[in-house]
């Protein structure tokens, strides 16, 4: 620049730090966390200007003398729509350099994944044969497989020596970058990851503020305050008086950017300092030459970061004109070099220079830069954010760029691709000539709004939608309803959601017609979900199975419906029999005429498996998941998911079923919807609980019932037995007990299916048998198997053996062999009805039983051989381990096995990781407050870590912990 010379700005590093020791320990304590203890999540908090971002520059400093990489970016006050800004000024440049490498440590398909946000990534030939790329998937919940990648990726990228993440302002942050934060504190990275925000309390959503405390152990949060009067004194050094000093603290309350702005100010006199930082600014800006304060203002209209071009041509200015005018820039610390490009010292510094402008001289600089992108032939996106800002009512251009910006983003950034189309309808006039345009747009932005988790916004759409349309579209107008329906169900409103179809169809002269038909399927699954099925039957009986006028494939959303109902009236017959039809409809259909009948076809899935035919199950499933995500229905994507997992986890495929349920559990997340959200924590609970991670299962089920949401409803019961179940077999058998008794409502009316009831019966009487101290704990257990018996339908092969194991279970001390007996029946049931796990279970009921039989340790030892053969196959570690230790204790040597699940000697002991850590550190010695201390957990929390040890191992003491880890 005419040869004038500017190095490089490490952001927050300009001036000496003055004070903040506790900050500055809490920082270095963050990074010795992450080199012993992998990742830790790191937030700074304060108002603007309070010197957060000095404080990164230190930690940056810090990390990179530990060997740690730093890698950072900021989010942008006036791009906060843009998606991943923060995450793509942080990574993309770096990922550039090293993209050959990057891509063959996380696999092509991933890095293909990737690149569809990281530019850096997206040159040369990468083949996703991984991953289908984001674009495939319109559900919405492609976020989540993006997610994963990225924490993938910064696991890569950390490497053995570390990777330190930091993100600025993220009070600024997009919805995809918050909900990259929340889904990386809830899954933490591989490797030594140290991740730092900082942000503004005043201007975070509260989701910002609950990230730290999200992270657990692994999360640290410094405030960063005012500065005292002395430490001003210091930042102010010799050359200012005291009494000038004390003029400046008292004006800028300590705080540092502002006390800075006041400093430069050296001519101006105590009683006439600004009164607050953006008020010095413009006195700052104020000095600048008309040139230079001109190419500030296009800059600022820009971008956050910026090349000379792009303000030479927002400016109007030729290029030399420009160098010249950002060597001025540079020189009064306006702007600084960056990467060779620009930014502005500080976000409040750009905001000044914005504001600065006139606003109809910003309005013109916007489409100064929209035109030139559009020149260059840059993809919509890059241009959406000039064109919103410049574009006028009836610009069908400006239209068509902010349409097609959101059909690009719609996979990985719903949000943002909702927040394009609301500004396309702004511009798009209101009249008859663009009156279907606007009608699909809106259906569009409903559906964009919804899978952003933003339910309220859609559902207010589809029904201005539905105000819009004339009265007797009722073709359109049923369609639209269906979808406010569907989406008040999802906020849990669901009198809102039947109100609005008995309406509708109040105003329809024919309420049989076809276009009457979808509405009323809807009423019939409102009625299921709220456990009225003589409703739901009551609507059927009048629904014939076709019409000459129907739509393709609504004959099979009708038929999906009709097992539920039956199932749930005991007509297991017909319920098996409206199955089959159903099932043979649905293959007989093409894809393309299931999708607008998805909500229906669940039904069919769910019934499948509530009636024990998990092979047509799941093959339903996943052929219902697959339109899903083709077409973009998410809020029926995470049910089909929980659904899925729910009959892995009843065919022992435990691995399957966890990833299953997990990934239901983050896309239900997403969409912020507390319904899917519960259904999904509901398999999560049961699938960890089975594995073996109790820690796991209680605090997914915890999660489940205090919710709050599904009052009177299945899956809110449903979710009640799931914690029992995991409060049983953690071994808290009175808890247990009691809220399976509360899930079935005690068996007066209960909401369960039939199946579930069995398997209740089961485990309760397992429980009062497994603590049985006196006669009445045996009467009840026997009271159990006898409910048991009744409850029983032969129709229903997958549920016969449960009868049998609670039968085993009420003998198995009176009767040790009749015990034995029946466990080995219901082992023999379970196995022909698919539940493998079940069947070890009642293998390894009938290896005990026959321990106290004459002569039974041979049968003891092929039902624990067998029991064991199937927990290691089905991952349920704690079974494994617990049938491993009855078979040592017959001189039958054991070996680790090759369990599925990851931990490493975990497995082995039954533990789950975290207990293992803690008993690991117990048998060296530790103190309950040391192991505390070194795993940041508190001290109570330590103590259930141990009980829960001492149960699985069988001692009795921190000696017999150690011991039995040496075994």
């Amino acid at each position: 620049m005419n040869g004038r010379t500017a190095g490089p700005v490490v952001s927050g590093t300009s001036t000496p730090l003055v004070g903040r020791q506790d900050a500055l320990a809490a920082l270095r304590g963050a990074i010795t966390a992450s080199r012993r203890d992998g990742f830790q999540f790191l937030a700074l908090t304060g108002e603007p200007g309070a010197g957060k971002t000095r404080l990164l520059g230190e930690l940056a400093a810090m990390a990179g003398r530990d060997g740690f990489t730093p890698l950072w970016g900021r989010a942008a006050e006036y791009e906060q729509i843009l998606p991943y800004s923060a995450l793509v000024d942080a990574l993309d440049d770096h990922l550039d350099t090293r993209r050959q490498e990057v891509a063959r440590a996380v696999g092509a398909g991933q890095a293909a994944l990737l690149s569809g946000v990281f530019p850096g990534l997206a040159a040369g030939e990468l083949s996703p044969e991984d991953e289908p790329a984001l674009a495939d998937d319109r559900s919405g919940l492609a976020r989540y497989r993006l997610y994963r990648a990225v924490r993938q990726l910064v696991g890569v990228l950390a490497g053995p020596s570390g990777l330190l993440l930091v993100l600025d302002d993220v009070h600024w942050a997009d919805d995809g970058t918050m909900e990259f934060l929340e889904h990386v504190v809830r899954h933490p990275p591989a490797g030594r990851v140290l991740m730092a925000v900082a942000y503004r309390p005043a201007q975070a959503a509260p989701r910002v503020a609950r990230l730290a405390a999200t992270a657990g152990s692994r999360g640290h949060e410094v405030a960063v305050g005012p500065l005292s009067a002395t430490e001003v004194r210091q930042f102010l050094g010799p050359g200012v008086g005291r009494g000038r000093g004390m003029a400046l603290y008292e004006a800028s309350g300590g705080n540092p950017f502002y006390l800075e702005a006041l400093a430069r100010m050296d001519g101006t006199d105590v009683t006439e300092l600004p009164p607050t930082a953006l008020a010095a600014l413009r006195v700052e800006l104020g000095d600048l030459t008309p040139g230079a304060l001109l190419v500030a203002q296009a800059a600022a209209v820009a971008a956050d970061e910026f090349e000379p071009t792009i303000a030479a041509v927002a400016a109007q200015v030729p290029p030399a004109a420009t160098l010249a005018a950002l060597d001025e820039l540079v020189e009064r610390d306006i702007v600084r070099s960056v990467r060779g490009r620009f930014r502005f010292r500080h976000p409040l510094v750009r905001r000044a220079v914005y504001e600065s402008a006139a606003a109809g001289w910003r309005l013109g600089a916007h489409a100064r830069i929209a035109a030139h992108l559009a020149e260059l032939g840059a993809p919509a996106t890059a241009q959406a954010h000039h064109v919103e800002h410049s574009g006028s009512l009836g610009d069908q251009r400006a239209v068509e760029v902010l349409v097609a910006a959101s059909r690009a983003v719609t996979a990985h950034a719903p949000a943002t691709s909702a927040h394009w189309l609301q500004a396309a309808l702004r511009l798009m006039p209101d009249d008859a000539a663009s009156r279907e345009d606007r009608l699909a747009l809106m259906m569009e932005l409903s559906w964009a709004q919804g899978i952003s988790g933003r339910l309220a916004e859609g559902r207010d759409t589809a029904r201005e939608l539905l105000r819009m349309l004339p009265e007797d579209d009722y073709p359109r107008r049923g369609r639209a309803a269906r979808v406010c329906a569907l989406m008040e169900r999802q906020l849990d409103r669901p009198h809102e959601a039947r109100a609005l179809l008995l309406d509708e169809l109040s105003h329809m002269p024919n309420p049989r017609a076809a276009a009457a038909v979808p509405m009323r399927m809807r009423l019939v699954a409102e009625s299921m979900m709220r456990v009225d099925f003589r409703a739901a039957q009551a609507v059927l009986d009048l629904m014939p199975d076709n019409a000459d006028d129907w739509e393709p494939g609504l004959a099979v959303a009708v038929a999906a419906l009709r097992p539920m109902p039956a199932l749930a009236a005991r007509r297991t017959d017909d319920a098996l029999r409206y199955a089959e039809i159903a099932g043979k409809l649905l293959a007989d259909a093409p894809d393309e005429h299931l999708s607008e009948w998805l909500d229906a076809l669940a039904w069919l899935c769910w019934a499948d498996s509530y009636l024990g035919r998990y092979g047509d199950a799941l093959r339903h499933f996943d052929r219902a998941a697959a339109v899903a995500r083709s077409t973009g229905q998410s809020y029926i994507l995470t049910n089909l998911l929980a659904g899925r997992a729910k009959t892995l986890a009843a065919t022992g495929r435990l691995a399957e079923a966890a990833a299953t349920a997990e990934e239901s559990v983050e896309g239900a997340r997403l969409l912020d919807s507390g319904q899917q959200i519960v259904f999904a924590l509901t398999q999560v609970c049961l699938v960890e609980s089975w594995s073996g991670d109790d820690e796991a299962a209680l605090r997914a089920g915890d999660e489940a019932v205090h919710r709050g949401v599904g009052a009177g409803e299945t899956w809110e019961a449903t979710a009640r037995y799931a914690r029992g179940q995991a409060l049983v077999n953690a071994g808290r058998y009175a808890e247990g007990v009691e809220a399976v008794l509360d899930a079935c409502n005690r068996f007066d009316s209960p909401r369960l299916d039939p199946g579930t009831l069995l398997q209740a019966c089961e485990t309760l009487a397992y429980a009062d048998a497994a603590q049985e101290t006196d006669a009445e704990s045996s009467a009840r257990a026997a009271q159990w198997a006898a409910l048991a018996v009744r409850l029983e339908d032969p129709r229903l092969p997958a549920y016969c053996g449960f009868a049998a194991l609670a039968r085993a279970h009420a003998l198995s001390r009176q009767d040790p062999c009749a015990a034995a007996v029946a466990a080995e029946e219901a082992a023999r049931l379970l196995h022909a009805g698919g539940r493998r796990l079940d069947a070890g279970r009642a293998l390894l009921t009938a290896g005990l039983a026959c321990l106290g039989t004459p002569d039974g340790r041979g049968r003891a030892r092929e039902s624990l051989r067998a029991a064991a053969e199937i927990f290691d196959s089905c991952g349920a570690r704690t079974l494994k381990a617990r049938t491993e230790r009855e078979l040592r204790r017959l001189g039958v040597r054991v070996g680790g096995g090759a369990s599925t699940a990851p931990g490493g000697d975990a497995p082995r002991f039954g533990l789950s990781p975290r207990e293992l850590e803690v008993a690991l550190l117990v048998a060296e010695g530790l103190t309950n407050q040391q192991v505390a201390e070194r795993l940041f957990l508190s001290v109570r929390t330590v103590e259930t870590h141990l009980s829960r040890i001492f149960a699985k191992l069988e001692v009795t003491s921190r000696v017999g912990v150690a011991t039995a880890l040496r075994r």
